[in-house]
């Protein structure tokens, strides 16, 4: 998966947070998962803490984001 195959998974809209990222379908930002995978949290607490939020939503933001590492080592 790469970056642009986060469209319809993640989106940035001024209507939507003030722009904030958020996932699609919700008002969540991106950043509540970064923080919640940071704090040593599960991908079932964030899911259990937004449950408008989908397990594959959440999956393919970790998917694009390693690879995009891989890319660049």
């Amino acid at each position: 998966m790469k970056m642009k195959d986060l469209h319809g998974v993640i989106h940035s809209d001024p209507e939507i947070m003030g722009g904030t990222p958020v996932f699609v379908g919700t008002r969540v930002p991106l950043q509540n998962l970064i923080d919640y995978l940071e704090g040593g949290e599960s991908i079932e607490d964030f899911l259990d803490g937004f449950p408008s939020v989908k397990r594959e939503q959440v999956i393919a933001v970790i998917e694009a984001a390693k690879f995009k590492m891989l890319e660049t080592v």
